[in-house]
Order: C-alpha cells, then sequence, then structure tokens
C-alpha cells in the first residue's frame, strides 16, 4: 500500500494565476459575455445592461475565489494486488480516500495516471464525503506486453457547483506494476538418481562436528541458537553459527540468447517473445523441482549476481531469486552484442550442470561459440528459434544443429506457436534415445 500525505490541501503551484487557468469553458463564455456586455452598455449608455454584464462577468470570478480557498485536507493511498503478474493476467488496483479535515468535501472527480498500455485512464465521481469519512474505489489493469508501469500520481479535481471553474490537486506518490512473462507449467525433468535436485553422487557438504574443524559462519536471523559457536564467535567479535550438514544442489543454467540481429518481428507473438517467455518457464520448473537456478544472458549478465557462480542459494531463497530472475526478463530487451562470447566466458568457469538455452538465429562462427558452452560433465539442451521458422516455412540450418548435436546438445527447432512443454518432452525423449545403452539416468540432465 502506498500512502500520500494531505494533497488536497497543499500549496498550489502558480497561486492564482493557475486559479485562473482551471476556469472551464462555461467560465470563460460567462467572462467574455460579461466583459463585452458592460462594454455594449458603456457605450449604448444602458446602466441595466452594464449589470447584467457585471453579474456575468463576476460570477466566475468569484467561483475561482471560493475554489481557490478551499482547504480541503485529504490523503489518499493505493494497494496494488499483485504487484508482479504475468502477461495477459490482471491486477486490481484499490483507491482510498480520507477526508482528514473538519469541513465536508464537495464533488470530487479522482483519476489515476496509467500508461496506455494498461487500459483507459480511470476515473471517478465522489459526492461529498463527510469530515473524517472515507471513500474507496477500485480499477482493473491489463497488459499483454511484459514491462514495468508506473501507476500514478493520483489526482483530485475539484469543481465549483456552478462548473464555472476546476482545479486539480496531485498527490506525490505512485507504485509500479511488474509484467513478467508468460509462463507454462511443464512436465516433470527426472534426474539420475533423484528427482528433487539433489543427486547421489553429489558432493556434499563435509559434516561440522568438534571444535577443530568446525567452519562457522555469520549469524543470519531465524538460525537456531543452539548452533552459535562460542569460540569463533570470541574470536571474530560477533555472532557465529555452525554449518549443518547440506547436500550440494544441482545446478542448473538457463541461457537467453538476446542478440537483436538474432531475431526477427516485434510483438507479443515474436520470436524474441516465445524466447524470453520459454526462459522463464524453464527457470521457474527447475526452480521448483530444486535445482539452484541462475540466468544468464548473451551479455553475460547473471542472475542472481550475488555469489560467486550467480547461483540461487539455499531452497529458502529459492522464491526470491525466481522473483529476481522474473523481474529480469520482464525487461530485458535486444542487445547489440555481435555474439555469444561473454556468456561463454562466464560458462567456462562455471563447473558442471544442466544447460537450457534459447537461442535465435546461429551463423557458423556463432554456432561454434555454443557448441563450446557445453560442459563436458553435464547435460545441454537448446531450443533454436530460427527466424526462418517464423517468417517463412524453412527449417533450422542443419550445418548448425548437426555442430550443437556433435558437441553434445539436444537441438530443438521451434517454430511459431510451439508448445514449450511439448518440447520439452520432445527433448527429454530425444536425450534418453542418445544415451548409452543401459544407462538409466543423465547426470545433471534428463533422462
Amino acid at each position: 500500500m502506498t500512502a500520500g500525505s494531505p494533497a488536497a490541501g497543499d500549496e498550489e503551484k502558480g497561486g492564482l494565476r493557475s486559479a485562473l487557468g482551471g476556469l472551464t469553458t462555461r467560465g470563460r463564455s460567462f467572462l467574455a459575455a460579461g466583459v463585452a456586455a458592460a462594454v455594449c452598455a458603456v457605450v449604448l449608455g444602458q446602466s441595466d445592461l452594464l449589470r447584467v454584464g457585471l453579474l456575468l462577468a463576476v460570477l466566475p470570478l468569484i467561483c475561482v475565489a471560493v475554489l481557490y480557498r478551499t482547504r480541503y485536507r485529504v490523503a489518499g493511498s493505493r494497494r496494488l494486488f499483485p504487484s508482479r503478474v504475468p502477461a495477459g493476467s490482471e491486477a486490481r488496483v484499490h483507491l482510498r480516500l480520507d477526508n482528514v479535515s473538519r469541513l465536508p468535501t464537495g464533488l470530487l472527480m479522482l483519476q489515476d495516471h496509467v500508461p496506455y498500455v494498461l487500459g483507459p485512464r480511470p476515473r471517478f465521481v465522489l459526492d461529498r464525503v463527510e469530515p473524517g469519512g472515507r471513500r474507496e474505489v477500485s480499477y482493473r489493469v491489463r497488459s499483454d506486453l511484459r514491462g514495468r508501469y508506473p501507476l500514478g500520481p493520483l489526482q483530485l479535481r475539484l469543481n465549483d457547483p456552478f462548473g464555472m471553474c476546476e482545479l486539480t490537486r496531485s498527490f506525490s506518490f505512485a507504485d509500479t506494476l511488474t509484467v513478467i512473462p508468460r509462463t507454462e507449467p511443464l512436465p516433470p525433468v527426472r534426474l539420475s538418481g533423484d528427482a528433487t535436485g539433489y543427486g547421489d553422487g553429489r558432493q556434499r557438504t563435509l559434516a561440522l562436528a568438534g571444535d577443530d574443524d568446525v567452519i562457522p559462519r555469520t549469524y543470519r536471523h531465524g538460525d537456531d541458537l543452539r548452533r552459535v559457536h562460542w569460540r569463533s564467535t570470541a574470536r571474530y567479535g560477533e555472532l557465529m553459527v555452525r554449518r549443518e550438514e547440506q547436500p550440494q544442489r544441482a545446478r542448473c543454467t538457463v541461457l537467453l540468447d538476446t542478440r537483436r540481429k538474432a531475431y526477427r518481428g516485434a510483438g507479443p507473438d515474436s520470436a524474441f517473445e516465445w524466447a524470453v517467455s520459454g526462459a522463464a518457464s524453464a527457470l521457474v520448473h527447475m526452480l521448483e523441482r530444486g535445482f539452484s537456478v541462475r540466468l544468464l544472458t548473451d551479455t553475460g549478465t547473471s542472475v542472481p549476481g550475488d555469489g560467486g557462480d550467480g547461483l540461487a542459494g539455499s531452497p529458502q531463497e529459492s522464491a526470491e531469486s525466481a522473483g529476481m530472475m522474473l523481474d529480469t526478463l520482464a525487461v530485458v530487451d535486444h542487445s547489440d552484442g555481435p555474439g555469444l562470447s561473454r556468456a561463454y566466458d562466464v560458462l567456462r568457469g562455471g563447473g558442471e550442470g544442466l544447460l537450457v538455452a534459447f537461442f535465435g538465429d546461429l551463423d557458423e562462427e556463432q554456432a561454434a561459440v555454443a557448441a563450446r558452452m557445453r560442459q563436458r560433465g553435464g547435460s545441454a539442451v537448446a531450443f533454436v528459434t530460427d527466424s526462418r521458422l517464423w517468417t517463412a516455412n524453412g527449417a533450422v540450418d542443419d550445418a548448425v544443429e548437426a555442430r550443437l548435436r556433435e558437441a553434445g546438445w539436444t537441438v530443438v527447432a521451434a517454430g511459431p506457436g510451439a508448445a514449450l512443454p511439448e518440447l520439452w518432452r520432445q527433448a527429454a525423449r530425444e536425450r534418453a534415445d542418445s544415451a548409452p545403452a543401459g544407462t538409466t539416468g543423465l547426470s545433471g540432465g534428463w533422462s
């Protein structure tokens, strides 16, 4: 919830000049008619016409003065639920207006500023609000385009009873709606040894027992105080706790190719948007499966990027990590980078793990770079959105596909309207068919 301090009674910008600028068409017409009548009365010597002219001219000025001197004290707030929605889904915005003054308000028009992508600008007419009273209204916003969209500022329009003048007061607070890519539920993928991201053959953290072998860490909020290691606490001068034995989580890197020249077309149904949505679906699925996941782009940017390898941490951090990566995908755009070399440099020192990549067009040079990305001990799956599949009848370049397959990649071509869950199953089948005879699972990958 975002709240605003009383704004309707704040200092008006521009003073009386801005108030005069708030004259409506009716008010300006009355003023012009009054001045014209007064001039005609002076020329013709008609005192009665002069009185009529003065009345017409003074009435809108009186309305301006009364409205200008109005001192409503009104507090506003906005509640956005949810603040992060998938593209094509709706979010509801709740507005609340509180009259914190001792005087009742007149007729108010409430208006919230929203980008045109989210729909028409919402407007509400509020009747008299009693002292200490409040009014609540709500509206819905929806966007088919991912991104971050500002909501606000909230505005109040004050009108006089005769409709001669209209003044606007603005609150300063604003909110942001994050529209993330659409995600699709993917079929479960079984890892070798364990399906939850903890393989039997994975290296485990050593049990920490005994004073001589303890490698403590800094105390974190929520840690059990029974795990406090007092000798290390005295040595370092801050509260330290013993680490518990935990299995190392299986790793997964979701690579998204954002090169501008790798995609053609634009809009919600373009190949690039399909790749972004596919990357979002993959990372959410792998996090749900218990993997430690990171998002990597061709620019070398890794999210989350706090750790040494950029991978998400403990299972408790999965939700936060998913939010960070989805927020990144909500605003990701084409890069002007020439190739995939920066992503390769990041992956080269990343160790083993599953690599799921979403590529655009790959020429021979970039196919060679992508082929080297596959780690010797890990599995790699590539979803390739070749432009010819999206602009005309065609297929992925056989040379590019052969180059990736020779390096150990599982390659799946993605065409317009392709359903990622089906492509996910197809990749699993192809990966299983290519496994050596007698193998029941794949190290760090598909089965």
